[in-house]
């Protein structure tokens, strides 16, 4: 399967998305909706679903959707990486109404995607336990759940959990998928302290919670982690991006010895390899994503390549970014620093590089 929508069509997505971006999240905002309560910012999610359906995206128009692919997804996410915005375009558009559509479950999809995708519910997926994403903390027993998800991306804003359950710690081709109220009698959220202040994560606890099964396939936690790190690496490219973005422009208007940093060419060449470093990330997640949209054998492989690769390159880019800004850099007060959190923050999710290079090297 490709992308139903031309490269025009796609072009002007995008400009739209950054247009609204630059309108209605820009510095001083995402630092309010870090503060706000549930740590998003509610009125450009509601302005980014109503204007351009950004949580539709991959939706199917038979759920309600706009029914373009992961490839429209992943310019909704890389411009909102590039701004840090505080929305949940990732955990609800793309990990919850992913996990759906992994599933194949057209039932599960009628009831859930509409809402899912005009962004009147917010979804997270609860999978990981406090060990990582390996093995599920959460156990399900006669549609009974119980346990502790960790790292669940704004859970405290969910409306509606998709959780990955296990069996007494049972590996993960023994997950089962599930759908749960936030609300529900024996969910606990816990709002978790953050490395990185723009992404909203909690700790989501249930207790003999009962649940709606969606059927799913034996493999469902490798599809759902295969679209979480191509779709992430996006994420990754679009802040990548912005950081180098910051750095030239400071270092073109810093001045030292009477002249701009930018023209001595020892930071010159440093900003070279940042943009190589940026261009090699973008053509690396275009690769996964192209891979996850075909629906083709190597997509898995792909996506842990992409993670290995954009992980550690956006760490180095914003290392370099915090340097080349010197003591500026390590303020607060400056946006740099949040780029540099949200890099060490990202490498993390859904499995550290190194677990993904272990899929990749078998």
């Amino acid at each position: 399967m490709t992308s139903p929508i031309s490269a025009e069509d796609r072009a002007a997505l995008a400009d739209s998305i950054r247009d609204v971006l630059r309108k209605r999240s820009d510095s001083e905002a995402v630092r309010r909706a870090m503060q706000a309560d549930g740590r998003i910012d509610r009125d450009l999610w509601g302005t980014l679903c109503a204007e351009i359906g950004v949580a539709a995206l991959a939706v199917p128009e038979e759920y309600d959707g706009a029914g373009a692919s992961w490839a429209e997804a992943a310019l909704a996410v890389e411009e909102l990486g590039a701004t840090l915005s505080p929305v949940p375009v990732f955990s609800s558009g793309v990990l919850a109404a992913g996990a759906v559509l992994a599933s194949g479950d057209a039932e599960a999809a009628a009831r859930l995607l509409p809402g899912l995708a005009s962004g009147e519910t917010i979804g997270a997926l609860c999978w990981a336990s406090h060990a990582g994403w390996a093995v599920p903390g959460v156990t399900a027993e006669a549609g009974l759940l119980s346990g502790t998800a960790e790292y669940v991306l704004d859970g405290e804003t969910a409306d509606t959990f998709i959780v990955l359950a296990g069996r007494d710690g049972a590996l993960s081709s023994h997950l089962t998928l599930h759908e749960v109220d936030s609300s529900a009698p024996g969910v606990t959220v816990t709002p978790l302290p953050l490395l990185d202040p723009t992404r909203a994560i909690a700790r989501v606890s249930f207790d003999e919670t009962p649940s709606t099964a969606i059927t799913a396939p034996g493999d469902i936690a490798e599809r759902i982690r295969t679209l979480a790190w191509a779709l992430l690496s996006a994420e990754q490219v679009g802040g990548a991006a912005r950081a180098l973005a910051l750095t030239v422009e400071y270092t073109s208007a810093r001045k030292q010895f009477g002249r701009t940093l930018a023209s001595f060419q020892a930071l010159k060449h440093r900003m070279a390899d940042m943009y190589v470093g940026v261009e090699a990330m973008r053509s690396i997640s275009a690769a996964a994503i192209d891979a996850v949209v075909a629906g083709r054998s190597d997509a898995a492989e792909l996506a842990a390549t992409a993670h290995v690769y954009c992980s550690e390159q956006y760490m180095s880019i914003t290392g370099e970014a915090v340097q080349l800004h010197g003591g500026i850099g390590i303020t607060w007060e400056h946006d740099i620093g949040l780029f540099f959190k949200r890099a060490q923050a990202d490498a993390q999710l859904f499995g550290r590089p190194n677990e993904a290079l272990q899929l990749v090297t078998l």
